[in-house]
């Protein structure tokens, strides 16, 4: 398995956490952003700048990722596209997009981006907080697990979504109610 990052807006505490990971598992690890990042001199671990420019790191990524490697991303886009290829997509808040999530996941990004624009709702994501982060760092941990133990049987089946068990996936009601109460605050 390859772990993939979309650096550009990969939280600081997420890469640590796989900075780590790759350095205690020998997992291969590549970031791609269009600024220089410092990695440390570990043998599995890259880094790859791009050029500057609106989702410049997808590109790389989508056309570099096989089935079965893992991506890292808060970009919906991109985690359909990977998974399309058979590639785990995780989010930095913890959420894992599958087959069975990411028509829902794309649906609703696309009715947030015109609630944006018709200026119902401002601004973007909460904050990022420490619970994220402790999701992140669970759903990370039980991922690498799994698929150190699999025989690719497990693996077809997150993607597919039959195998969430205490995987962090807000479904929609939830993602509106709090767009709802950020409007009455």
């Amino acid at each position: 398995m390859h772990v993939w990052v979309d650096a550009d807006a990969c939280p600081r505490p997420i890469t640590d956490i796989l900075l780590r990971a790759a350095e205690r598992r020998g997992l291969a690890l590549t970031l791609v952003a269009n600024h220089s990042l410092s990695v440390p001199p570990l043998p599995n671990v890259r880094s790859v700048r791009v050029p500057a420019g609106f989702d410049a790191a997808d590109q790389p990524i989508e056309h570099a990722v096989a089935a079965g490697d893992l991506v890292i991303t808060a970009d919906i886009p991109l985690a359909a596209a990977v998974v399309a290829k058979g590639a785990l997509a995780l989010n930095p808040r913890g959420t894992l997009y599958t087959r069975a999530n990411i028509g829902e996941c794309l649906a609703m990004r696309d009715m947030q981006d015109e609630m944006r624009s018709s200026g119902v709702v401002s601004g973007g994501p909460t904050a990022f907080h420490q619970r994220d982060r402790q999701a992140f760092a669970g759903q990370l941990d039980r991922l690498l697990r799994i698929v150190a133990e699999d025989d690719g049987t497990r693996v077809q089946a997150m993607l597919d979504g039959e195998e969430l068990g205490p995987l962090v996936f807000r479904p929609v009601v939830a993602v509106v109610e709090e767009q709802i109460h950020r409007l009455a605050e």
